[in-house]
Formats: structure tokens, sequence, C-alpha cells
């Protein structure tokens, strides 16, 4: 069950998590498990049945959103799985969306500058679109930085990949809050907001 716990604390962090990690962890949770089918005999029904049920729980793990989120994070790009036709879907999606936003500037160039420079249209063709994505692929960096470099994935990968806020932080914060603020305490002069920050933060 390792590498299952693994995942899960990868998947339930509140930092450096995005929505393109999902399918890049529920993937290499697979590859692991069916190592571990070679390697434990008395343990393969258990290893079977978290199998079936990723399977059955994650049905999306062929959405060319999900898929195109984990390769727009430099820490993963094209390399978290070694199903061919899934990174291929993937970068169909993204290179539709990038013809997309090429095609909505050249609109914008075309409407600003078409008095100005005729052929502008054409040199906006040229400079945008899935060359873009080349170069992002061929990049060796994993910094979350490298993003800068390529305007059009930027923006792409921060849509697909903001996920919607959770409300589990504050719901914890007014836990730990109901725990500290008790009738006992009702005479206790120091500032508790301290006190909660001092116990929320303590194993930080």
């Amino acid at each position: 069950m390792k590498p299952v716990v693994k995942a899960l604390n990868i998947l339930k962090s509140e930092t450096d998590t995005h929505t393109g990690w999902l399918l890049s962890v529920m993937f290499q949770l697979q590859a692991k498990l069916s190592r571990l089918e070679t390697s434990s005999k008395m343990c393969l029904p258990l290893i079977r049945a978290v199998q079936d049920g990723v399977q059955k729980r994650f049905e999306m793990m062929h959405d060319p959103e999900l898929i195109a989120a984990a390769i727009l994070l430099p820490k993963f790009k094209n390399t978290w799985t070694e199903r061919a036709e899934i990174i291929e879907a993937g970068l169909v999606y993204v290179k539709q969306n990038l013809d997309q936003m090429a095609e909505a500037a050249v609109e914008q160039i075309m409407s600003l500058s078409s008095d100005e420079d005729f052929f502008s249209s054409m040199k906006s063709r040229r400079s945008q679109g899935t060359g873009e994505l080349d170069g992002y692929l061929a990049c060796v960096s994993d910094n979350m930085d490298l993003l800068n470099s390529f305007p059009h994935i930027k923006k792409l990968s921060l849509k697909l990949n903001t996920g919607l806020p959770a409300s589990a932080a504050c719901e914890r914060l007014f836990s730990s809050a109901g725990l500290l603020f008790t009738a006992k305490r009702a005479r206790i002069s120091s500032d508790l907001e301290n006190q909660l920050l001092l116990k929320l933060n303590k194993f930080e």
C-alpha cells in the first residue's frame, strides 16, 4: 500500500499542487502497482483490487483537458506516462487551443494595424502557433519559471491548472479555534489569536 499512501499524500497537499498532478500521479501509481504484481505473490489480490478501484473511480483518465493540464506543467511535460495515445490526445488538445489563441491574436493585430502593415497577419501566424509547443517540450528545465518564456503556453497552463479554491484550510482553522476558545480559557489575558497561530504552525 506504500504507493497508494504516497499518491494520496501528494493529491491532498495544499501547496504546489495543480490540476495536472492528478493524472500524473494516477498513471505513476498504476505503473508502480503493475511492477508490484511481478514481485508480490501474497498481496496479488490486494494489488488487483486497488487497480480495479482506480479504474472505476477515475473514469476521467482519458480526458484531453486533464492530459493537457499535466503536459503543460514543466515538471511532467510528456514523460509521466509511456502510453503514446494518451500523450497524443493531450498534445492535440494543446495545439488546437494554441491555434485558437494565435488566430485571435492575428485578428486583433489585423484590426489594429491593417492600415500600417498590409502583411502583419502573415508575420503573426509565422511567430505563433504550435512552434511554441515544440520549443516548450524541448526544454530540459522543470522549473515553473520556464512558462514565462512561452506566453501562450503559460496562458493555457494557467487556465487548465488553476483549481477551484477549497474551504478545508479555513474549516481547520475554525475547528482549532473552537478547541482553544473554551470556557476554561475565558480569563486568559494573552492574545488567543497568537495561540491559534502557534498551534497551527507548530509543524511548519
